[in-house]
């Protein structure tokens, strides 16, 4: 009997600890107006904590942060089922990944079509987009671009010939990777491309053991180490504009939030995002401190709260 009350005794302890650290993400936890997440990785750090920061100073609402809360679907069925209130998506990756619908080149067609649908679909508000996007990108060496002259996808096919390639098993494989994207502009290498650990191909590519590799278009790398982005002139990849994702019922609670997420729309440029993301990853700087400053840059601190607090 006294094994079995300490047996009983552990399990329950044991049961309250495993509660005891689950996530909690409901508002009444920790009394914030309004969640905010983001996703797992740097960039989402630094957009999360700019939405947060903005709602902050520019209303009198509280916000409690979900960083690295996980991928898309993770944000996604947390914000359908009410468990958070905002995070950034990239629309590309919500109309192909959320949606299933077909690759669409075209921007503003991608953005008109998962408004309406995260509206009718999911009760959710696409805002409008911060100013940039994050794909594919096609890299070459500073040099090498400067020699060439090279700004597009459509010049460099002349030079690949000569050239060799790196990317990653997946834009091998996937279907809008480098398959198409060759068809598309008529790229063709020495020999096939080398697959290479996407930790690795900024190093190769430095270094010229490649002289073109793929990579995401607003990785810090890129301004940290002088390489080019050649513009997809032909407009091969689909967009993946950053924009923020809110719960319809959110906005109709707290309509000052509109006003505030406004002022954020076209106020970062990639190649803005690269600096930011470089700043976090390159110079290991404190990500609000990185926000902050940034804001004050565009002139986002200026807006000022002027109504009274609002209530938990």
């Amino acid at each position: 009997m006294k094994r079995f009350l300490i047996f009983c005794f552990l399990s329950f302890a044991l049961l309250l600890l495993i509660t005891s650290c689950k996530p909690n993400l409901s508002n009444s936890s920790s009394g914030g107006n309004i969640i905010v997440a983001s996703k797992d990785f740097t960039e989402q750090d630094i957009l999360g904590e700019l939405l947060a920061q903005q709602i902050e100073a520019t209303t009198n609402l509280k916000v409690d942060r979900r960083p690295r809360l996980g991928g898309s679907f993770i944000c996604h069925s947390a914000i359908t089922s009410g468990k958070i209130d905002a995070y950034i998506e990239y629309t590309g990756t919500a109309f192909t990944g959320i949606l299933k619908q077909k690759v669409v080149s075209n921007p503003k067609e991608v953005y008109d079509k998962l408004k309406q649908a995260y509206a009718q679909q999911f009760n959710l508000e696409v805002m409008p987009s911060l100013g940039f996007e994050n794909t594919f990108a096609m890299i070459i060496r500073g040099e090498d671009a400067k020699r060439y002259n090279i700004q597009t996808l459509s010049q460099v096919s002349q030079y690949t010939p000569q050239w060799r390639g790196g990317f990653g098993y997946e834009f091998l494989e996937r279907e809008d990777g480098f398959p198409g994207l060759a068809k598309t502009y008529g790229l063709r290498f020495a020999k096939p491309p080398q697959i290479m650990d996407l930790g690795l191909v900024y190093r190769a590519l430095v270094q010229k053991q490649v002289d073109m590799v793929a990579g995401s278009s607003t990785d810090g790398q890129i301004s940290r180490l002088g390489v080019v982005v050649l513009k997809d002139d032909k407009q091969y990849f689909p967009p993946y504009e950053a924009a923020p994702i809110f719960r319809q019922e959110t906005l109709q609670k707290y309509p000052e939030l509109r006003k505030a997420i406004a002022q954020l729309a076209g106020k970062i440029s990639a190649d803005e995002m690269r600096q930011l993301n470089n700043l976090v990853e390159g110079e290991l700087r404190n990500i609000k401190d990185v926000v902050q400053e940034f804001r004050k840059l565009k002139g986002l601190d200026s807006f000022k709260n002027t109504k009274k607090p609002v209530s938990a």
